[in-house]
């Protein structure tokens, strides 16, 4: 027997939303059912959505997790929900060809209002809240850039506008050569977000179990068996993998790869300019900076990415990190960003292009995996989401092949 994937500790200090409530979801102690259609190994963001996709096809379905529900990477997440992905459209164009480039930048746009409107029908109470984006230039993306960009997003029919040095100046009052603000975005508390879903997945029948250590995975006429680290076995027709960052060492790859991000939290009702509270913020920058508020007015800092999949767990790091983000936020916006009620630091996973990898595990028929979200990861659940259950179903989704493990 073996560790199917890579355990870590995902997160150092505790985010803000660890102390938010309404969060907490009951979860068993005990596997019940050792016979099912679809096991689920992973009690985040992306299995509560990969849980919710599946609801009402009368399938048997199990979730399990190695933590208590909600524990791992969504508690750390900043939840800046956006379409626009870490590669920019116009570089993307150029590795994968401007009509899958399109595709699935599109296919992002239609997450985020797949998702809003799921939000909305649940009544989930999470302090979800359509945004607005402004992207600044930076080190990495200059004004020049942002022109081919906004001219890229133009022939992918996807809404996009180039604001001026001057426009940006007056009205952000931000000194940056030029910025491109869009739509389609959002924010939200991740984890009342995460816990909206899986309440919903209990409320129809889909068991959650907690401390459930997956060490094995058998394929066994069609079916798989899956062995657990208290030596209990659990079949299953489909395994789907929503291990976060965590990911399946069966699909390790050069192309995917952990690095360490920081973030922070400011105090509530923390002095900030007005129209921060309608928009989500970052640089073409490496690394760059994001930023947005809370409905509680605090201000939510984060980047200073390394590609160190060690160097959150560095307590020094973690103070060094939070005054340097500190410091840039308030060069950026041209205040004093006070002492932090709150700062964290996560690892996460990223791919060449920006991309996850969804689908199949390669040489299982019957396991697949949602990996590498970059800083989509909510988003790309979503996607992620829909792709699989449609496999499970029987059914081509028509943009599975933009995602694949490579």
């Amino acid at each position: 027997m073996h560790t199917l994937t890579r355990k870590r500790d995902l997160r150092k200090a505790e985010p803000l939303w660890a102390d938010r409530p309404h969060h907490a979801v009951r979860a068993r102690k005990r596997v019940s059912a050792h016979d099912v259609d679809v096991l689920i190994v992973g009690a985040g963001i992306s299995g509560a959505l990969m849980a919710n996709a599946l609801i009402g096809h009368k399938l048997r379905v199990l979730m399990v997790d190695r933590r208590k529900p909600i524990s791992g990477s969504s508690m750390a997440s900043t939840a800046m929900i956006q379409h626009e992905i870490d590669v920019p459209l116009h570089q993307l164009n150029r590795v994968l060809g401007a009509d899958n480039a399109a595709r699935i930048w599109q296919r992002s746009a239609k997450a985020v209002e797949h998702l809003a409107s799921l939000v909305d029908a649940l009544r989930i109470s999470c302090q979800f809240e359509r945004k607005n984006t402004l992207f600044l230039s930076g080190s990495s993306y200059g004004a020049r850039a942002l022109q081919a960009e906004v001219e890229a997003r133009a022939e992918a029919r996807l809404e996009a506008t180039l604001l001026s040095q001057a426009d940006l100046h007056a009205r952000f009052d931000i000194d940056r050569t030029a910025a491109i603000e869009t739509r389609i975005s959002a924010s939200a508390n991740p984890a009342q977000l995460t816990s909206g879903f899986l309440r919903h997945a209990q409320a129809n029948d889909i068991p959650i179990v907690e401390n459930v250590e997956i060490t094995d995975i058998r394929e066994i006429e069609g079916r798989n068996a899956v062995a657990t680290s208290d030596g209990q076995i659990i079949t299953a027709t489909h395994v789907v993998f929503c291990t976060g960052y965590e990911f399946l060492e069966a699909v390790a790859h050069k192309n995917h790869a952990i690095v360490s991000t920081w973030a922070l939290a400011t105090r509530p009702r923390h002095p900030r300019p007005e129209w921060l509270d309608d928009y989500l913020v970052w640089e073409g920058a490496d690394p760059y900076l994001y930023f947005r508020s809370t409905r509680d007015g605090r201000i939510i800092v984060g980047g200073e990415d390394e590609k160190s999949a060690d160097a959150f767990r560095d307590p020094a790091k973690l103070k060094a990190k939070s005054e340097i983000l500190r410091q840039k936020l308030s060069d950026l916006l041209g205040m004093k960003i006070g002492e932090p009620d709150y700062r964290w630091a996560a690892a996460f996973g990223v791919t060449a292009q920006g991309l996850p990898m969804i689908g199949r595990v390669p040489g299982m028929r019957n396991a697949f995996a949602a990996m590498g979200y970059g800083g989509n990861g909510i988003t790309f659940s979503q996607i992620a989401a829909e792709i699989i259950s449609s496999s499970i179903l029987g059914h081509a989704d028509p943009d599975a092949s933009l995602f694949p493990f490579v």
